[in-house]
């Protein structure tokens, strides 16, 4: 069996030209092509491919990924074992980092020195008190928690309206991005990321690249967070989560 560029990028949940870049620089190169000359990738491209996803989800860079792959000591049950310990320990790191973030942390006390009007004008229907008691209980005796709050004990109407709408730019930037068929590994999509990231620190908290990768993974694990970046744009919460881990590489 072979298979054209746009069914492996669907099977994969990936962009043809993220394929076509892998292509060009040789990471993953379709093993035929047809009388057209269009790719063709056989189960042996699809494995490859499998790889490299899953070493780019635990934040390798694309050359790190392609001398782990093309190393000729390296069996495929060594990458498996590799993969799993990575996994495993990220596992537990963002176990331990879920007991100090969560976006709703930005939520806690959003509006306090708000009248009930002017809590609709900034917010519309979004209740910003929503996840207030959860939030206390989990992370109320962090320090990011207790930055947040002091925060915004003193912001009025003006400031959570330029809040709202430095936030609404940033997403309707990468949007732009995931129109334009942009990898999320982009230096223009990961400098959207550094800007999300220094949006959270400038406004609630100090936004470490480990706190800010917590809570990427949360944009998407959560389907109270995802589901909202979904209805501004299918596959927006992924896009912006992979995008948010490659910056946190290329910062760290």
């Amino acid at each position: 069996m072979s298979y054209l560029v746009g069914q492996v990028a669907s099977f994969a949940g990936v962009t043809v030209r993220t394929l076509h870049h892998y292509d060009e620089i040789g990471l993953l190169s379709p093993s035929g092509r047809s009388h057209a000359g269009h790719r063709r990738y056989d189960d042996a491209d699809l494995d490859r491919l499998q790889q490299i996803l899953f070493y780019r989800e635990l934040g390798f860079p694309l050359d790190e990924v392609a001398a782990l792959l093309d190393d000729p000591d390296a069996d495929p049950q060594e990458h498996l074992r590799r993969q799993h310990e990575l996994l495993t320990a990220r596992i537990e790191k963002l176990q331990k980092m879920a007991e100090a973030v969560e976006h709703a942390m930005e939520a806690r006390k959003m509006g306090i020195n708000l009248t009930p009007e002017e809590k609709f004008e900034v917010f519309g229907e979004y209740d910003p008190d929503r996840f207030d008691e959860e939030s206390r209980r989990r992370w109320g005796d962090t320090e990011p928690y207790r930055e947040s709050q002091r925060r915004v004990a003193t912001y009025t109407k003006e400031d959570w309206l330029r809040i709202k709408a430095e936030g609404a730019g940033n997403t309707s930037a990468f949007v732009a991005l995931m129109d334009a068929g942009v990898a999320p590994d982009s230096e223009s999509a990961m400098d959207l990321a550094e800007q999300h990231r220094q949006q959270i620190s400038r406004n609630f908290y100090d936004c470490t690249y480990e706190i800010h990768t917590g809570l990427a993974e949360m944009y998407v694990a959560d389907e109270r967070f995802s589901s909202t970046f979904e209805q501004i744009k299918p596959g927006l919460a992924g896009y912006l989560r992979d995008a948010i881990l490659a910056n946190a590489v290329r910062g760290s």
